[in-house]
């Protein structure tokens, strides 16, 4: 199941990226830096309030649908989730249209947090239909979901943004372009919803599972925009605007690739604990952390080298000095997370001690907040960018360590020296090129990187990669024969 999720949901996660590339090429060059960071601090504010409200509803639908025995329990499982969906959705919108009516801000500022929170009911239905494709192995329907809301988006985004709506127009396209995916996926969820009783023991079963996990998740917001908050009080919106255009292009390189894994990875987690046991568990477990390692590392390394010409080459001429210089720091970050978020943090919702997803956050939120006031003042976007790296590597310790005494997941310690040897001599073929600037430049450290890096992880058959590649040309050869 995780390699036909891997496959499944590459041609979505190539979209993933392009159109995370092309939004910050165009609204950093569309929106000038104040605008920028208008939509990034309203954006951080959306994040957190869909976390907040409607996350719980989409992790219950991910961990409890391979658990349905029966059509009957099936049914009931809808209802209760869509049923507390649409309460949930008539609650917000009413408290958030008070609070964006009477909150004593900056008009332009209003405008881009009511387009962020009126988006959020949208992606919660939207994110629901998406999560019971993905437990149920529908690939298709979810990556043709992905790929159209993604483009969508964007399209949205820059035609409100030439039309003058600032720092709300990426926002309108985020919230406009699940709208229109909702006619086709909602009516076949809500039939299957009115099917069923709601059972409040189920929703509370599912509350005390999801609301954890929903608090996990906030707090790793706070660790991941708290410094946007602090940027502005201490320096100018125009910082925010530097800040997040460089923790885009390095955050979204890195998130995009581990959502991918873990969209597949997940659900098949999920169904190897529920249908084989504890075995099974780890022998997924082993084969899915050893490849988040063949890609993640270098990777990672990858958008830590080519930050300069990257910079150069995707971010406004007023926002590329700060941005390039944060790049690596948040392409570090990023890796972190993405252990944390999509391996070790799997313990806790396979195990269903969600709660203890809070004490792995708890800590390094608290000191992402203090290294900030701390460092921002005398270092700017710099200071920022330490103290979000410092806290995501404290969280990923901590997951690892919880993680081990409730549900332990393999390391992949042999895996983990050989991915990180083929990334060293990645780094140093990298570093002995010419410095020639921009977009050609670009291409020459991504093009003999990578080349250097696939060579050297089969040369030493880092993952098991060349045994891999070996057993694939054997079928082929055997199929032709």
């Amino acid at each position: 199941m995780f390699w036909k999720g891997v496959w499944g949901y590459l041609p979505a996660n190539i979209v993933q990226g392009v159109v995370g590339f092309l939004a910050i090429y165009l609204f950093t060059r569309l929106l000038d830096p104040a605008e920028f960071g208008r939509y990034a601090l309203a954006f951080s504010v959306l994040t957190l309030a869909h976390v907040a409200v409607f996350s719980w509803l989409e992790a219950a639908m991910a961990r409890y649908w391979a658990a349905q025995k029966s059509e009957a329990e099936m049914a009931a499982h809808f209802a209760a989730l869509y049923r507390m969906a649409f309460i949930l959705v008539i609650a917000f919108l009413v408290a958030a249209g008070l609070v964006v009516w009477l909150a004593p801000l900056d008009p332009a500022f209003k405008l881009a947090l009511a387009a962020g929170l009126a988006g959020c009911p949208v992606r919660c239905l939207a994110k629901l239909a998406q999560e019971r494709f993905r437990a149920e192995g529908e690939v298709g329907k979810s990556a043709t979901m992905d790929i159209a809301t993604t483009l969508g988006g964007l399209a949205i985004g820059v035609v409100a943004a030439l039309l003058g709506a600032g720092g709300a127009a990426p926002l309108i396209g985020i919230g406009l372009a699940p709208l229109l995916a909702l006619p086709f996926v909602l009516p076949g969820e809500l039939r299957q919803a009115r099917r069923g009783v709601v059972e409040m023991a189920r929703v509370r079963a599912y509350a005390a599972y999801g609301y954890p996990i929903a608090a996990g998740l906030a707090l790793a917001l706070v660790l991941a925009s708290t410094d946007r908050f602090l940027l502005a009080a201490y320096l100018d919106e125009a910082a925010v605007g530097a800040y997040h255009a460089g923790y885009s292009i390095a955050n979204r390189t890195l998130d995009v690739m581990f959502v991918w894994l873990g969209a597949a990875g997940q659900p098949a987690l999920v169904m190897a604990l529920e249908r084989g046991g504890l075995e099974r568990l780890k022998t997924a477990a082993r084969e899915q952390a050893s490849t988040f390692l063949l890609i993640g590392m270098p990777a990672a390394a990858g958008v830590a080298l080519v930050a300069r010409p990257l910079s150069e080459f995707m971010i406004g001429p007023e926002l590329r000095d700060a941005a390039s210089a944060i790049t690596p720091w948040i392409a570090l970050s990023a890796l972190f997370y993405g252990l944390t978020a999509y391996y070790f943090g799997q313990a806790f919702t396979l195990s269903h001690r969600t709660k203890l997803l809070l004490v792995t956050m708890t800590v390094p939120a608290v000191l992402n907040i203090a290294l900030n006031v701390l460092l921002i003042p005398r270092f700017g976007v710099m200071g920022a960018a330490w103290a979000t790296a410092a806290s995501f590597a404290v969280s990923m310790v901590m997951a690892r360590i919880l993680g081990s005494r409730v549900m332990p997941l393999p390391v992949p310690w042999e895996t983990l020296i050989r991915c990180g040897v083929a990334t060293g001599v990645m780094a140093l073929a990298v570093a002995a090129l010419p410095a020639i600037g921009g977009f050609p430049e670009l291409m020459l450290d991504a093009a003999v990187g990578g080349i250097v890096y696939a060579a050297t992880a089969l040369t030493i058959n880092a993952a098991g990669v060349r045994d891999i590649v070996l057993d694939i040309y054997r079928r082929r050869r055997e199929a032709a024969a």
